[in-house]
This record gives structure tokens, sequence and C-alpha cells, in this order.
């Protein structure tokens, strides 16, 4: 369980901060959306996704026994 909730947390966590910076770029280069997604929402969306990949971790790091 613990591997699933660590690879989870990673992956979450770079999705995330990939969709943000999509969003940060696309805004920065006046657009209001990008494919098809308003930024704002695409920004919303990767900080979600980095929020699961800390809560993911947290829960690994809650589950490890004696660490």
């Amino acid at each position: 369980m613990q591997t699933l909730l660590l690879w989870i947390g990673r992956l979450a966590g770079l999705l995330g901060a990939i969709v943000c910076a999509a969003a940060a770029i696309g805004r920065v280069m006046g657009t209001w959306s990008v494919g098809g997604f308003q930024v704002g929402t695409m920004l919303q969306g990767g900080m979600a996704a980095m929020l699961l990949g800390c809560l993911a971790y947290c829960a690994t790091l809650a589950e490890s026994p004696g660490k």
C-alpha cells in the first residue's frame, strides 16, 4: 500500500506541476484558453493534483512504521 501511495503522490505531483506550468505559460502568452480549457480551470486542476500528491505523501509517512 505504501508503494502505491508513493507512486500516486509522485505522479499526481508531477502532473499537477505540468498542468500549472502550461496554464501559466498560456496566460503569459496572452491566451485565455489552452486546449479548450480556460487557464484558470487548468490552474485549479493542477493545484488539486499537487494537493493529491501531498496528501498521498502524508499518508505514506503516516503508515510507515517507526520512521
